[in-house]
């Protein structure tokens, strides 16, 4: 049997055809056209969150291939990923003035610098965090860490255990010019990070901006590096005020203890920062892939985590930490 028809009639059944088709794969809800659904995970995670250690730390003589720290390209995908803020950290150099020429270049993106104490900076250096808060056009510092590779117990098991060192108490104390350091943190509403100082330190310095009235504190790698807590000094972190930071990229390693230590201190005291979402090493390291968030997703509920949790850790505890409205 021949079928024939008009042209016209032809046309229609054709278009029909194509448009019951186009309905059945159709993408779910909340899926982008040619996304995966891991993928729209992914997005769904990033899109409004704020990354708090958006390193920029630039390449020196000895850097390790594939280990890079971000550069603006990384930092217009993390604008075009959805995010809505990045604090920028560079180690050696303060990142205000770098942040103040990237809101030129990529305008409408939030950004946010910051000074790390370390010795290329001065160390506890309060003229410098003086004028990171008041001598840039539109006060982009917001962040100071204490040192970071240039503590005492870093310096010690390092390779050159001699050369000089940043302290930050003596004797049991906070020492002087990191309490004038503090003074200015609360003056200016700025955030107080821990840097890599031992966790007793750590402790010590936030009692002592919570008496000075600082409002905004994070435990740095709380749980790794020099700092690293135990959960009872997390607990009581949590309670002077401070927001416990844990890495995205190594939450599940060692059995997933650092998300055993979340669940006990609390989502609600906790953020997740450093969205490289391949594991370092791998060249070219990427950043905020939908697919590798979409991965991450996954693993965090198999752990019991809600996308309520992911939320607080990831949006709304860094928001708070910035002055950020809610949203």
């Amino acid at each position: 049997m021949s079928f024939s028809c008009k042209p016209r009639a032809c046309g229609v059944v054709v278009l029909a055809v194509c448009i019951v088709l186009g309905l059945l794969v159709k993408p779910p809800a909340g899926v982008a056209a040619g996304q995966s659904a891991q993928e729209a995970e992914g997005a769904r995670l990033l899109k409004g969150s704020i990354d708090m250690h958006f390193h920029m730390d630039p390449p020196g003589p000895n850097s390790i291939p594939g280990n890079e720290q971000a550069d603006i390209a990384k930092v217009r995908i993390a604008h075009a990923r959805g995010l809505r803020a990045l604090v920028i950290k560079d180690h050696n150099q303060p990142t205000s003035g770098l942040v103040y020429l990237l809101r030129l270049e990529v305008p409408n993106f939030p950004m946010y610098g910051g000074i790390v104490l370390n010795r290329p900076n001065g160390g506890i250096n309060p003229a410098a965090v003086e004028f990171m808060a008041t001598q840039i056009r539109g006060a982009p510092g917001k962040v100071v860490w204490m040192p970071a590779f240039d503590t005492e117990s870093e310096v010690k098991a390092s390779t050159q255990p001699n050369r000089p060192f940043v302290s930050v108490t003596r004797a049991g104390q906070v020492l002087p010019e990191v309490k004038e350091v503090i003074s200015l943190i609360a003056k200016h509403n700025l955030v107080l990070a821990s840097g890599h100082v031992l966790a007793e330190d750590a402790l010590m310095i936030f009692r002592e901006a919570r008496l000075q009235g600082v409002q905004h504190m994070i435990a740095t790698h709380a749980m790794d590096l020099s700092g690293k807590m135990t959960i009872p000094q997390m607990q009581e972190a949590a309670k002077i005020g401070a927001i416990l930071e844990f890495d995205y990229r190594n939450v599940f390693d060692e059995g997933g203890r650092r998300l055993d230590a979340i669940r006990t201190i609390g989502p609600e005291h906790c953020l997740i920062s450093e969205f490289w979402t391949n594991k370092p090493g791998t060249t070219p390291r990427e950043y905020a892939g939908l697919a590798g968030a979409g991965d991450w997703v996954a693993a965090m509920h198999k752990r019991g985590f809600t996308d309520r949790e992911l939320d607080i850790m990831l949006k709304e505890n860094p928001a708070r930490l910035l002055g950020l409205p809610a949203r």
